[in-house]
């Protein structure tokens, strides 16, 4: 196993990943984007940054925002050092004073210097700023006023429910299960704050997927529906293996929080099932597969590498895990070490575009899951 910071060929053990992925993190990725990936001028963080480290122009989506904000302020928390609390920090006033509308939801983008470019407040983004908060919070608790600011975004929702339960998202999928999972995870990260008051939107959003968005029968996330929750068929009817990782990993969570077993259970059919869109040749989950699980779009993305890890640490193998691993490292094969690629092609190419800031939410998370697997395991 090398640690001077070069790809490994193959990981020979799960602990030798985990060490090489905390060293990329802590030595490369944290520095690259509180550096380059930090505008010099309006604050705000980059969207993208090519594979060689540097900054390319794009709107700034919220998401792409509060994501960083999450990760610098859990960077602190897990130990990778206090000076991340300032970019953290910095980061979520410039987002907050951008973005932030006054009934308290925020907008979905705005350009370089902060002006507004959609002024809509999407359900998904929403989640994200929640998330974001809630790790603030956890990183700095002297922020006592995040809390305040988090449930009036909460009430803000309200105006988006759906009448047979849970929310309407903007645009043409109004009733779809993604935004409700990092509803769900952003409730989830409040609990784990220490603040029992948003049990209640967790315990919501798990009844709805265990009743509503996976299928009793075949154990099948669904994504979208019609108002009653009732699964789309044919061409809407999208089943991404990602998914069913990362709904795995939030479910076994909540089960074990909640002493749960049948959401435990359900979690193991949802890995499961996610590993039926993984491709042994590639050792990647492919974006999407079909009903019966046959290919779909036989394309890979990054974030499903990571979702495919941390359901494997959860209710998996050490060598299912290990798998995982080696899947998503070959994503982080780049000129600049600490950016990244996103999508694999079915023929094992990369396709040659800028990294995007929103994947290191995803391999944060990750990471902090091996490493969190690694001290169990002493």
């Amino acid at each position: 196993m090398r640690h001077d910071g070069a790809m490994p060929a193959r990981f020979e053990s799960l602990s030798d990943a985990r060490a090489w992925y905390e060293a990329w993190l802590g030595e490369a990725a944290l520095p690259l984007w509180a550096g380059a990936g930090v505008d010099p001028v309006g604050g705000l963080f980059q969207e993208t940054l090519s594979a060689e480290g540097a900054p390319v122009e794009a709107p700034r989506r919220a998401r792409a925002q509060a994501r960083q904000v999450f990760v610098f302020a859990s960077a602190v928390t897990a130990g990778y050092g206090a000076r991340w609390l300032a970019t953290a920090r910095t980061g979520w006033a410039r987002f907050a004073a951008a973005y932030r509308r006054p009934d308290g939801l925020f907008i979905n983008r705005a350009a370089a210097d902060g002006t507004p470019l959609d002024t809509e407040a999407d359900v998904y983004e929403q989640a994200f700023a929640l998330l974001a908060m809630a790790a603030l919070q956890a990183a700095d608790p002297a922020a006592g006023e995040l809390a305040g600011e988090a449930e009036r975004t909460l009430a803000a929702l309200e105006t988006r429910r759906a009448p047979s339960g849970g929310f309407r998202e903007n645009g043409p999928h109004p009733y779809q299960a993604n935004c409700h999972m990092h509803l769900f995870e952003s409730a989830l990260a409040w609990e784990a704050a220490g603040d029992a008051r948003w049990a209640a939107l967790s315990d919501e959003i798990a009844g709805l997927a265990t009743t509503r968005f996976i299928d009793a029968d075949t154990g099948v996330l669904r994504e979208f529906f019609d108002a009653d929750w009732q699964a789309l068929p044919g061409e809407a009817g999208l089943v991404e293996p990602g998914h069913h990782f990362e709904w795995a990993w939030l479910l076994q969570r909540w089960g074990l929080a909640r002493g749960e077993p049948a959401a435990r259970s359900l979690a193991r059919r949802l890995f499961e099932n996610g590993l039926r869109g993984v491709d042994p040749l590639r050792e990647v989950a492919v974006n999407a597969v079909w009903d019966d699980f046959s290919p779909r779009d036989g394309s890979a993305r990054l974030w499903p590498q990571t979702e495919h890890l941390k359901a494997a640490l959860a209710v998996g193998s050490e060598a299912q895990a290990l798998t995982a691993a080696r899947g998503l490292a070959q994503y982080l094969d780049v000129p600049k070490r600490g950016a990244w690629r996103d999508k694999l092609r079915p023929d094992g190419t990369f396709v040659e575009e800028p990294a995007p800031a929103t994947s290191f939410y995803h391999l944060m998370v990750a990471i902090l899951e091996l490493s969190a697997h690694g001290r169990s395991a002493a």
